[in-house]
């Protein structure tokens, strides 16, 4: 009896390796037959080294994209859109294809950007066709380079003249039309000001993604500084512009 139950046993198995192998062939022919009629995959592959994403647009300044689903990249576009307001494909959903450099690897470059309809389907807006070029990106060693201003007063102008590229710890402030860098100490009081004359589109961007944030280190290029008595009164010290923005 047990004789005949092995018997049965190792025929069921040679039954279910048979289906098994045959379930691979057919599937592998019906591949092949779909392939040879052009008859489009489920599985969509992409070229090698491309990079797919998909979600809302949450900025948007100049060439730089920020999809909170490419965690980890800045996503560029080197060329103007087809026909679209940049403004306007803030808060739409995008399906982006893109690929990264070895130089700059938290640099997602774009080669091509869709736009979700209303009706649910999927418009070609952007195909990358130019070269790219990086003149205000700011990468990891290019910010080491930064000197870290310490000590900052209105009478203490030694402390930042001379010197070309900075970063300082504060807020923005807007008043009217004046935009400035505000400087506190340890204790919360003030102690400057420094007067923003303008942003780099890599700075921009970035202050924008840090939006959640009320203070941050700015990166910043020195400009001229505030005169003496104006310095005196309103603790403005110098000019810059604001080339990045980061919490480190």
């Amino acid at each position: 009896m047990a004789n005949g139950n092995c018997k049965l046993k190792k025929a069921t198995s040679t039954l279910v390796l048979a289906f098994f192998v045959f379930t691979l062939t057919a599937a592998g022919v019906i591949s092949c037959k779909k392939a040879e009629e052009g008859i489009p995959q489920e599985e969509v592959v992409l070229e090698e080294g491309k990079i797919p994403y998909e979600g809302i647009l949450k900025v948007m300044v100049g060439k730089y994209l920020f999809l909170p689903e490419a965690r980890g990249f800045d996503i560029v576009v080197q060329a103007n859109l087809a026909s679209e307001d940049l403004s306007s494909l803030v808060g739409r959903t995008l399906k982006v294809v893109g690929h990264f450099i070895s130089d700059k690897p938290s640099v997602l470059i774009a080669d091509t950007l869709e736009l979700k309809e209303e009706s649910g389907e999927y418009r070609n807006i952007y195909t990358g066709a130019e070269d790219v070029v990086l003149d205000d990106y700011i990468d990891l060693q290019q910010r080491d380079e930064f000197e870290v201003l310490k000590d900052l007063a209105y009478n203490k102008n030694e402390g930042w003249e001379g010197k070309d590229l900075v970063k300082v710890f504060g807020k923005l402030e807007e008043q009217e039309d004046n935009i400035s860098v505000v400087i506190s100490d340890d204790n919360g009081r003030q102690v400057g000001k420094i007067i923003v004359d303008g942003f780099a589109d890599f700075g921009q961007f970035y202050i924008q993604k840090l939006r959640l944030f009320n203070e941050f280190w700015f990166y910043l290029e020195v400009k001229d500084t505030v005169d003496w008595a104006t310095r005196r009164r309103t603790r403005e010290l110098f000019h810059a512009e604001i080339l990045f923005a980061g919490l480190f």
